[in-house]
């Protein structure tokens, strides 16, 4: 959690238009990734400092995990660091 909060901060203080978080389920063959826009990121933080554990697995849903977290200016530059 720790980690993934820094990568937030660090998003708001280079002003980066987008926070992304990538998301493994259970029972999906494939993670979902959740990509925000830069008004959303404190609200999203605070979402994700209530709803998951310190080792970043959903409080309330077994098996939904945050296996990587990213930002970025524009949508392309996250195929390369998700």
């Amino acid at each position: 959690m720790s980690e993934m909060i820094d990568i937030f901060e660090d998003a708001i203080e280079f002003g980066a238009n987008y926070i992304a978080v990538k998301i493994e389920m259970d029972g999906f063959e494939m993670p979902e990734v959740i990509i925000n826009g830069k008004e959303n990121i404190d609200t999203k933080l605070a979402y994700y400092k209530n709803t998951y554990n310190e080792d970043l697995t959903h409080k309330y849903s077994n098996g939904i995990r945050i296996v990587n977290y990213s930002y970025g200016n524009t949508y392309d530059e996250f195929h390369h660091t998700l």
